[in-house]
């Protein structure tokens, strides 16, 4: 008799654990969803980053766009330049914060062609509202970002 429970058990412990996949998979994809459209973060009033994040079958998928600050003399106004967009790569989701890395070759050629990708987190803090920070860096100021409809 204890012997015909066994496999009943099984069954049930494996009806059990494709639950709990089931379910994480599903809360995976609904933290994703929540990081999934267009950020824009500004420095100075203006454009500093820009961000898209999509979800692509459960799996985010993104680019980042960096905006390059400059002024042509110290008597001119401060403007803002688009760099290069780069794709996020190794994106994460852990509750409220994306993980993902972003390739700095192309950051500052030719000195920076072999460096390593550069981590950032980004922080859902409200409803349309996070803030992103430079992981590898360790220190400076969050950049405030919005999301955006376009």
């Amino acid at each position: 008799m204890k012997l015909a429970m066994i496999p009943v058990l099984i069954a049930f412990s494996l009806l059990a654990c494709m639950h709990c996949q089931v379910a994480a998979s599903g809360q995976a994809q609904q933290n994703i969803s929540a990081f999934a459209g267009v950020w824009r973060g500004e420095f100075d009033g203006l454009p500093g980053i820009d961000i898209v994040i999509s979800d692509e079958g459960g799996q985010a998928t993104g680019g980042i766009l960096f905006y390059f600050h400059f002024r042509p003399d110290v008597n001119s106004q401060w403007t803002s330049k688009p760099g290069l967009p780069e794709p996020m790569f190794s994106m994460k989701v852990d509750g409220e914060t994306l993980r993902f890395q972003v390739s700095h070759r192309r950051a500052h050629p030719p000195r920076t062609l072999h460096d390593p990708p550069v981590s950032f987190l980004l922080t859902l803090t409200g409803p349309g509202k996070a803030k992103l920070v430079n992981d590898s860096e360790g220190s400076g100021p969050p950049m405030v970002m919005t999301r955006s409809d376009f």
